[in-house]
């Protein structure tokens, strides 16, 4: 398994809208909105880290909404 976690910067007032949709996506097991340079922080836990890959660039940076991600993949 690996494990991964995505920070995103949401548009203005969007933040709760996005992390309802981002907790939704398969492979996503918790998502928080919190203080500080991004908006909300999502763990990520899937078999591959192709499958990080798609859900970070590829359905999290295509919700409208999402200004930008940044993926941090455990090493432990």
């Amino acid at each position: 398994m690996v494990t991964a976690y995505v920070m995103v910067k949401a548009n203005t007032g969007e933040a709760e809208r996005l992390r309802d949709e981002i907790a939704a996506l398969d492979g996503v097991v918790d998502a928080h909105i919190v203080a500080g340079d991004v908006d909300i922080i999502a763990k990520v836990t899937v078999d591959s880290p192709a499958e990080v890959k798609n859900i970070s660039a590829t359905q999290i940076q295509g919700i409208d909404g999402v200004e930008d991600t940044q993926t941090y993949i455990s090493m432990d």
